[in-house]
């Protein structure tokens, strides 16, 4: 990725250089601060600090500070304590904004948006990239998500098992959000035979097993397959190839079964996929009626939550803070190194706070890991996440601009799966 090409000056010596580093324009009622050690715990305490701040509407504030004031040397972007970080912050405090916070994905879940389109379509006053997606992992279906994925109160995308998986719930209905791990489990069954079929995963393209994938006829495969279930959400159609695919309406009950995969759904139609050695299961339970599908989801204490309507889910990588505590693990490699990094988070008092943190960049170097847990917590989140970051760090205004620089080559901004956004209400 490219540098951005603006740089910080020597001093930012007026609020006007530092609301011009990020590219949004200087508000009226913008104040100034500037201190040393009392700022952000990011480099070496000396650093001078800026901080501009806008009300966007009644009860969301935006914040942006840079802390810092010579551009990086290109080698040193990884090891410098002299900065410069430049980081958004958009603070919503319940009890005064007049509006509520949710996630969208944008027409499907396949595609991927920019997030400042996400925000524009979705008539938010802000926003920014919530969950990690398939990307580049899956070239057909690139904004399928990695791990949880709930839309008002319907479970798109079940958590992973991995406890590296951080989840964020949003009541839209209240505007509260809770940091966490959720756990889930999903079968079929028939009404009729009572039969049963658990379900390895929502809305994913199922895998052929490697020792069965010249099998047209998947039915005499021998090896474990997946069953999968997809929901008109999913894309304008369901994944296509070998293998077993049931088609039900709103009732639960079979309109059509194919020996491959592939259709368009109907509204209110869902369908379940088999391949492999599953692929006789399914027709075994999918035979003779109508099948109920039974998904729960619970938090890490075991207790159910419940997928009411104006519930939403996005998923990250790492809880940063729990109880007012860093938790963020120990680690290595390219992820726990500085990068841009999109956070979420409450504070003690209930506000809810998004965060960006410009990197890979001499007028922003990024984060760890550490110092994204550090920066959580100076900005007073008790409790928080780290979402998806990298080239996919983005925060938005309503008309879609951007408040922060990405990463990408000349600051593009890259397409991404979901976002959360807060909406006014009217």
């Amino acid at each position: 990725m490219t540098l951005s090409p603006r740089t910080v000056r020597a001093a930012l010596a007026t609020v006007v250089a530092a609301a011009a580093t990020i590219g949004v324009a200087l508000p009226l009622n913008a104040t100034a601060a500037t201190s040393g050690g009392n700022g952000l715990p990011l480099g070496d305490p000396d650093l001078a600090e800026t901080r501009t701040s806008q009300e966007l509407a009644r009860g969301v504030t935006l914040t942006r500070i840079v802390r810092g004031t010579e551009p990086a040397p290109a080698d040193q972007i990884n090891t410098t304590t002299r900065g410069p970080w430049v980081v958004s912050v958009l603070t919503i405090d319940p009890r005064k904004a007049k509006g509520h916070l949710k996630a969208t994905y944008g027409p499907d879940l396949a595609r991927v948006e920019k997030t400042s389109d996400l925000v524009r379509s979705a008539g938010a006053v802000a926003g920014v990239n919530a969950s990690f997606f398939t990307f580049t992992a899956d070239p057909l279906y690139p904004g399928d998500p990695v791990g949880l994925g709930i839309s008002d109160g319907k479970l798109l995308s079940e958590p992973l098992t991995d406890p590296a998986e951080a989840n964020l719930l949003i009541d839209a209905n209240s505007n509260k959000v809770v940091a966490g791990h959720l756990q889930w489990s999903g079968e079929v069954r028939n009404r009729t035979t009572h039969a049963k079929l658990p379900l390895e995963f929502l809305n994913h393209r199922p895998v052929i097993p490697a020792d069965c994938a010249g099998l047209p006829d998947q039915t005499t495969c021998t090896s474990p397959g997946d069953v999968v279930l997809f929901t008109p959400e999913f894309a304008a159609a369901t994944p296509a190839g070998a293998g077993v695919e049931v088609v039900l309406d709103r009732r639960g009950c079979v309109v059509s079964t194919a020996t491959t995969r592939g259709t368009s759904l109907m509204a209110g139609q869902t369908s379940l996929q088999a391949t492999g050695q599953d692929t006789v299961a399914l027709l075994n339970v999918a035979s003779r009626g109508c099948l109920d599908s039974d998904l729960k989801v619970s938090n890490e204490d075991g207790d159910n939550v419940p997928l009411r309507s104006g519930l939403y889910g996005v998923t990250g990588r790492y809880r940063l803070t729990a109880n007012g505590e860093i938790v963020v693990p120990d680690g290595t490699g390219s992820f726990f190194d500085r990068n841009p990094r999109t956070i979420a988070g409450t504070t003690r008092d209930g506000k809810i706070v998004l965060a960006t943190l410009d990197g890979r960049q001499t007028t922003s170097v990024g984060t760890t890991m550490d110092e994204t847990a550090a920066v959580a917590q100076s900005l007073g989140l008790r409790n928080s996440i780290n979402l998806d970051g990298g080239g996919s760090t983005a925060m938005a205004l309503q008309d879609g601009t951007l408040v922060n620089h990405p990463s990408g080559t000349n600051g593009a901004e890259r397409a991404v799966g979901d976002a959360i956004v807060f909406i006014p209400s009217h």
